[in-house]
């Protein structure tokens, strides 16, 4: 299908742009009512997932509010721990819990590595919202780094010193990586079926690199990303973009832009022109707005949005976003005036 607006795959592509295509991370989610009540006629967070018109329904909204250049299908990281047999589910003010979390090196071993018809689900939302979207927009496929699906299934939900998985990273490096190796197999099968079902580019969030030092990082996150992508790539989809979005791995930014993806989130913490020497022009850089500037006055927006666009530069390649997601309490009209200032301020 021919798209009518590819600004987004274009700069990924690190060609010319009349301007920097914007998307944001969560743009889907609880500060738009009109998610808020599909999300109470689904019930629950799983029966939103995963029945496919509801998640492509949700995928949709934020483009009907905002000259949005992408969508990203609505979903959650966490699909491959649920179709490995963990029991996903989400505690109201807790956030996601697993029946049956990781406890010990047995359970690696027994673990299965799901078919991307077992996570039929995602699939049937992308190819419906891909139809629904008929060429608007590209759809933005994803799923989680294994380490950071790795960190949720031993800590069973969030955690701020990651202590159990980093305990199992020294203890038992060889049920570690055998875990990590499966996440990475099963996420390799997932993303392919995410692209034959129609996603146009996929995103991997390593949203807890940033936990690990410089060294483990890249024993045991860079190297399983590094296989997802060369994964994808020898399935014969050279072509289709792969973005890593490493949050607080900046001192990685050389290392990840080596390893064959397309584009490289990049978080609030490092100027975008650093990460730009970082990079050597290798990929295309997406961000990286801090979202808390969102509760700022219209005209600190604005500003804000300016000096992320100038500190990139003129060069092809980047694609403007949020450093991280949305906030369940922030005001959609301060996403409107973010969207305008990118493409008031990025006229070519």
């Amino acid at each position: 299908m021919e798209l009518k607006n590819d600004l987004y795959l274009r700069a990924l592509r690190r060609e010319n742009t009349e301007r920097t295509p914007v998307w944001l991370m969560r743009q889907a989610g609880r500060y738009l009512p009109e998610y808020r009540e599909v999300r109470a006629q689904a019930g629950d967070f799983m029966t939103l997932a995963g029945t496919p018109e509801l998640a492509c329904e949700v995928t949709i909204q934020p483009l009907e509010r905002f000259p949005l250049d992408a969508a990203i299908i609505f979903s959650d990281i966490l699909t491959i721990p649920d179709a490995m047999g963990l029991g996903l589910h989400f505690v109201q003010g807790e956030g996601p819990r697993f029946a049956d979390p990781i406890t010990d090196a047995a359970q690696i071993a027994q673990l299965p590595i799901p078919d991307a018809e077992d996570l039929q689900y995602v699939m049937d939302a992308i190819s419906l919202t891909v139809k629904t979207l008929d060429g608007r927009v590209p759809l933005i496929g994803f799923a989680g780094s294994p380490w950071t699906l790795l960190t949720y299934m031993i800590e069973n939900g969030g955690s701020k010193t990651f202590a159990k998985s980093k305990a199992l990273l020294y203890k038992n490096p060889e049920a570690a990586h055998q875990l990590l190796d499966k996440l990475a197999q099963s996420t390799i099968k997932y993303l392919i079926g995410q692209i034959q079902s129609g996603a146009s580019a996929v995103q991997i969030f390593d949203s807890w690199g940033g936990a690990l030092s410089p060294a483990d990082f890249k024993t045991f996150s860079l190297r399983y990303m590094q296989q997802i992508v060369d994964g994808i790539k020898a399935a014969g989809f050279n072509d289709t973009p792969i973005i890593l979005f490493s949050k607080g791995a900046n001192q990685s930014l050389t290392a990840l832009s080596q390893t064959g993806c397309h584009g490289l989130g990049v978080d609030w913490t490092i100027d975008l022109k650093d990460a730009v020497i970082e990079t050597g022009g290798r990929v295309a850089l997406q961000g990286n707005l801090d979202p808390a500037i969102l509760y700022a006055p219209d005209d600190h927006i604005k500003l804000a949005v300016k000096q992320v666009l100038d500190s990139y530069g003129n060069q092809p390649g980047h694609v403007f976003n949020l450093g991280h997601g949305m906030q369940p309490d922030m005001d959609p009209e301060k996403v409107a005036v973010l969207v305008d200032a990118v493409k008031h301020y990025s006229q070519r």
